[in-house]
């Protein structure tokens, strides 16, 4: 088995374009663009460097996404939050089955993660490993993942 090296990339790559579902576009004619920068090995989760051009639309999650605001500026709201100016150094989490409001006033840069969420099935048997993981180690020292979520 090879150990599997780290990858680093900048948010300054090239990118390709990546139309917005026209359905989606509410107001001007936003062009946008993006880079897969990595996938997980078991294929759910990526990063992905995207970019967009002045435009209103409504993003559909199909997935769980967190972004992070490298340059420019957007405007995001939902039927339950008030629209918000997001920019650089700003991160959002986005759920699977939401949808959000983007205003791009002129241009915003964002990464983001984006991972697949699993059936119900998969998820209860995850949990279930979890637990028996964590019974067998015993009690440890609280770890980097214990802010709200689980370890593997």
């Amino acid at each position: 088995m090879t150990t599997p090296t780290i990858a680093i990339h900048s948010t300054k790559a090239m990118l390709a374009p990546s139309p917005i579902n026209p359905d989606w576009i509410r107001e001007g004619r936003p062009a946008a663009r993006n880079r897969v920068l990595e996938r997980s090995s078991d294929g759910l989760a990526c990063t992905i460097l995207w970019e967009c051009t002045a435009g209103k639309f409504e993003w559909h999650y199909d997935i769980d996404e967190t972004i992070y605001i490298v340059d420019g500026n957007v405007i995001v709201s939902d039927e339950k939050t008030a629209p918000r100016r997001l920019g650089p150094g700003d991160v959002v989490f986005f759920p699977n089955g939401s949808r959000a409001h983007w205003h791009v006033e002129s241009h915003v840069r964002k990464v983001a993660f984006c991972q697949r969420t699993l059936p119900g099935i998969a998820q209860v048997v995850i949990a279930t490993l979890r637990r028996l993981k964590a019974w067998l180690r015993g009690p440890s020292a609280p770890g980097l993942m214990d802010a709200g979520t689980e370890q593997v």
